[in-house]
């Protein structure tokens, strides 16, 4: 509407005014409702061209939508295994600290396990005190039997020499009884240095392997003791959170709450803009912004990033190939922007509802002296006619309040 005003100013108007002035037409006479066309064909014709041409320029190099707002990440409140809450430690809308815990769960089986794991502890450094008194009798043991194949040994070889000089006094018998009590002795020698081995291998080897296994296990237990308290991961405000005392928590079918954290999505907004305006929205361009929570203001912003990527396009591995035939609704171009002058948007709260305006902006190429003239006419008739969508969006913006809370029944 505001185009065809503006054309019919530089359109109908002339041709009425010359019609009037030289042809000597009146409105309501020569000119009325029945012969407007005819006497104001020229303007009318001219008038819808300039207004079909304004908009298709307008709309082109200066895009407006209505898909804007700052997005926030939240944090589900969440813990790692499901139970029974056993204390809760804040309560809903309240400001945490990273690091603040939130709520506790039950951990009387946890707690079990961990004294279990302590009993165990002291089981071993038991059986450890125990193993090193025995290696104190296995090495008794073991010298015992060190010093009765040495005494046998001596019998014998005293028994052999004497029997080698001929001696009467000892038999062949007694030589071959002495054998076989210096092999009696030897075995009891190697059992007591096998149990010695035994004992020191149990010192060692088995009984640090065990408690080992049983610090393990003690080390288990606490952190699955530490995990039954929930603690806020980030500073933030908690929303819809209503856990008590005895509520059950599972991580898949009932989170306790929602994490916003401190300062997400301020200051940042993302854009749809049509997918025709890619050529375009570049980063560093210039736009405007128009927020439903905070009326009668237009914010100026700069494009920082735009996504070089439409969301529609994006496809998941499944057991069915994809058809473009079936793909949804046209994905729109994501640009995000931030404000030219810090803290213009502090007071817009996340999530909120925006309309935006990008400008192009041509006046780095209205610079270069190889421009051709008529190239440098349009640019400046497209840097120009940026003022109606401009416009527009103050009328907007000052309507806003009506539009929402007369005629939306608000």
């Amino acid at each position: 509407m505001l185009e065809l005003m503006i054309c019919s100013l530089v359109t109908i108007l002339p041709d009425y005014l010359l019609r009037r002035q030289f042809q000597g037409k009146r409105w309501g006479d020569q000119i009325n409702f029945f012969t407007v066309w005819y006497e104001l064909r020229w303007g009318i014709t001219l008038c819808a061209m300039l207004t079909i041409s304004l908009i298709t320029i307008v709309f082109y190099y200066h895009p407006t939508t209505s898909s804007v707002a700052s997005f926030f990440r939240t944090v589900t409140i969440l813990s790692e295994a499901g139970g029974r809450v056993e204390d809760v430690f804040v309560e809903n809308n309240q400001t945490v600290e990273a690091g603040d815990p939130i709520f506790r769960m039950d951990s009387s089986r946890q707690e079990a396990a961990r004294e279990t794991a302590l009993r165990q502890i002291d089981e071993i450094e038991a059986a450890l005190t125990l193993a090193q008194s025995d290696r104190a009798v296995a090495i008794a043991t073991l010298d015992q039997a060190r010093a009765n194949y040495r005494q046998t040994f001596e019998d014998l070889e005293r028994r052999r020499t004497l029997q080698e000089r001929g001696s009467t006094a000892v038999s062949a018998q007694e030589v071959q009884s002495l054998e076989n009590e210096l092999d009696a002795r030897q075995g009891a020698l190697d059992a007591a240095e096998a149990g010695v081995a035994a004992v020191d291998a149990n010192i060692t080897v088995l009984l640090p392997a065990q408690r080992a296994v049983a610090e393990a296990a003690l080390e288990q237990a606490e952190v699955e003791i530490a995990k039954l308290t929930i603690y806020a991961g980030t500073a933030g405000r908690i929303e819809q959170f209503t856990l008590r005392r005895g509520d059950i928590v599972s991580p898949v079918l009932r989170p306790a709450g929602i994490l916003v954290p401190q300062g997400a999505g301020e200051g940042r907004f993302q854009a749809g803009f049509p997918q025709i305006s890619a050529q375009v929205i570049k980063p560093g361009g210039v736009a405007e912004i128009m927020c439903v929570s905070k009326p009668f203001t237009v914010i100026p912003m700069v494009i920082t990033d735009v996504q070089d990527v439409i969301a529609a396009g994006q496809i998941r591995p499944s057991d069915r190939l994809a058809d473009a035939q079936f793909q949804g609704a046209p994905g729109t171009i994501t640009a995000f922007m931030e404000p030219i002058y810090a803290g213009q948007t502090d007071d817009i709260p996340p999530g909120s509802r925006c309309v935006a305006t990008a400008y192009t902006n041509n006046h780095d190429r209205l610079d270069d002296p190889e421009l051709g003239l008529g190239s440098w006419i349009f640019m400046h008739v497209v840097d120009t006619v940026g003022v109606v969508h401009a416009a527009g969006l103050r009328i907007q913006s000052i309507l806003l309040p009506l539009q929402t809370l007369v005629f939306t029944g608000h």
